[in-house]
Parts: C-alpha cells; structure tokens; sequence
C-alpha cells in the first residue's frame, strides 16, 4: 500500500487533491469573494494565469521530445482515437437516461469530461513506472493538449448547439488560441533559450499551476454555490457519480488493453496506449470551463472531471504498481 500511495503522489495525487476538497469547501462557506460582485477581481486573475501555466508547459517542451514519438501513428491514432471518440461516445450512448433538466446538466458535465485531452504529467509518470513506451507517452500526452483547443469546443458546440442557447464556436476557439495555443507556441520558440531554467525550476511552476487551479476552482464553485445549483445533490448522487467515473475508466482501460492485443502491440506500446488512452485532464477541464461555461454554470461542470482526476490517478497507480511488478517478475525468472 505504501507503494501506491507513494506513486499516487508522484502522479498528483497528494496534499494538492486535498487542496481541491479545501477549495470546495471555502466556496460554500464564503462564496462572496470569488462571485461578481466581489471588489476583487479574483475570476479575471485566474484567466491570465491560465495563460502563464501554458507559457511554461511549452517551454519545458521541446521539439526533440516531440520528434522522439512521431514514428508510431498506430499508437497515436489508438490514443487519441480514445481520448476525442470512444470517450464521447459513450456520454451519448448513456444520454437517454438523463431525463430531468437538472439530470441533463449533470449529464452535459459528464460529456465535458469525455470530450477533453488526456492529462501530461500523471500519464508519463504511470507509463514510466509500468515500464511502457515513454517517449510515445510524452509525444501523446503532449499532443493531446493541443488537439484538445479544437476538438473539445466543437463537441461541446454540437451538444450546446442542439439545446437552449446559442454556442459561438469560432469565438470559443479563437479565446483558447489566445489563452492556450498561443503561450505554448512562445514557450516551444523560447524553449532553447530558456528550457534549462523551466526545467530546473519545474517544482516551483507546478505550484504555480496547482495554485492557478485552485483559484479557477475556487471562483467557479462561488458562482456555483451562490445561485444554489448544488441545491439537488447529495452524498448519495456524488457517491453514484464517483462509481460512473471509475467504471468509465476501467470500460476504457480493458477495452484499450483488448484492442491492443488485436493490433499486436508490444508490450510497452500497450502500456503506453491503455495510460494515456484513458485519463483526462483536469488542467485543461479548468482553463475550458472558464471559457465554455459562463458564471454559476461552470463549478458543476467541474464536479466529473475532479471525481474523474483523483479516482483515475488511484486506480491507475494500482495497476501501473502490478504492471511494474510483472516486469520484475520476468527479469528474475530469466536471470535464474
């Protein structure tokens, strides 16, 4: 157990999860400060850090980390295949049974969450531990965010366009490129100049990434809070929620594992499929709800993807552990 614990936290999963839950909590007892009304601007401060937090992902990404994973495009088409298809599609298969108007925005939270990138670091990490194909999985995962500016509007556009309301695609699309696309691109050219500093310091900018989403939390769940939408749920719904999550995760986990043994993946590649073929980003479910969701709507449009974030972080540090394990296994037995 204390293995797992331990990668759990090497993948996120530590006194930041615990953060979260404290977060939630402040916007409950004390919404005021982070609703509009408030004399600080705390919802207008989380938009620019947004921007800084991808600045400094694309300056600790460098053009030969991307260069070392381009050659396998069975394993990227099979991830991102996941992460932008199966997963939305498995929302839609399971729409008819939102029936309520308030059920129906739960359930347009759930599709949120199938429709966004797969996660960075946490996906390197399980793969690297499980002994899987680790330049791939930084190549997908990395990617994955990218894609996601364009992919995850245009879901939700068909979904929202469907409904009440009316969904501006290109000016949704056009705010990510400001707000994500274009400060990676600046840290990818500055990459070579100052890469070497992101990377020495890269324990520092992950706090400043966990604290950037902890106030995008925290202004989000104010709103939420203060227009009573959380009115309808209890811990029975949270608790029923949190078991859809994680059987959500392993449907995708063993249908990924099933479908690389039909293509004849390796090992590793398979590892590297099943890890980054299945998780979802809660960075990138933050920075889109701003954009996406305006006001009170956006804190539960969070509420999946942080049951999501921590469950599939546990699950997967207990598989990764069995996988490593496996491999050792097999390394003595040849030894011998």
């Amino acid at each position: 157990m204390t293995k797992i614990f331990e990668t759990a936290k090497k993948a996120g999963l530590d006194g930041f999860m615990l953060a979260l839950i404290g977060m939630i909590v402040l916007a409950w007892l004390w919404p005021y400060p982070g609703m509009k009304e408030s004399p600080v601007p705390l919802s207008t401060i989380s938009t620019y850090t947004v921007s800084v937090i991808f600045f400094f992902y694309g300056l600790r990404l460098s053009p030969e980390k991307l260069r070392a994973g381009l050659g396998n495009w069975k394993l990227h088409l099979m991830v991102h295949l996941s992460t932008f298809l199966l997963f939305p599609l498995i929302a839609l298969a399971f729409r008819p049974l939102f029936v309520s108007d308030e059920s129906q925005t739960m359930w347009l939270a759930i599709f949120f969450l199938t429709s966004l990138p797969s996660t960075v670091s946490s996906s390197v990490v399980m793969v690297s531990i499980a002994k899987g194909n680790i330049p791939a999985a930084i190549f997908n995962a990395s990617i994955s965010s990218l894609i996601g500016v364009f992919i995850t509007p245009f879901w939700m556009g068909l979904v929202m366009e469907a409904g009440p309301g009316h969904f501006d695609l290109l000016s949704v699309v056009g705010k990510l490129a400001l707000q994500v696309l274009l400060p990676v691109f600046a840290g990818i050219v500055l990459n070579s100049r100052w890469g070497h500093f992101a990377e020495k310091h890269k324990k520092y900018i992950r706090y400043f990434d966990q604290s950037s989403i902890l106030l995008i939390v925290y202004t989000s769940f104010c709103e939420s809070f203060g227009e009573h939408l959380f009115s309808s749920l209890g811990i029975k719904e949270i608790v029923f929620l949190g078991m859809g999550m994680l059987a959500m995760f392993f449907a995708i986990y063993f249908l990924l594992t099933f479908i690389g043994g039909l293509l004849e993946f390796t090992r590793e590649d398979r590892i590297t499929a099943v890890f980054c073929g299945s998780k979802k980003s809660l960075v990138q479910g933050a920075v889109m709800s701003k954009v996406l969701f305006s006001g009170a709507q956006a804190g539960i449009m969070l509420l999946p993807i942080m049951l999501y974030h921590a469950l599939q972080l546990i699950a997967a540090s207990i598989i990764a552990q069995r996988m490593a394990r496996e491999v050792e296994e097999e390394v003595a037995l040849i030894e011998k």
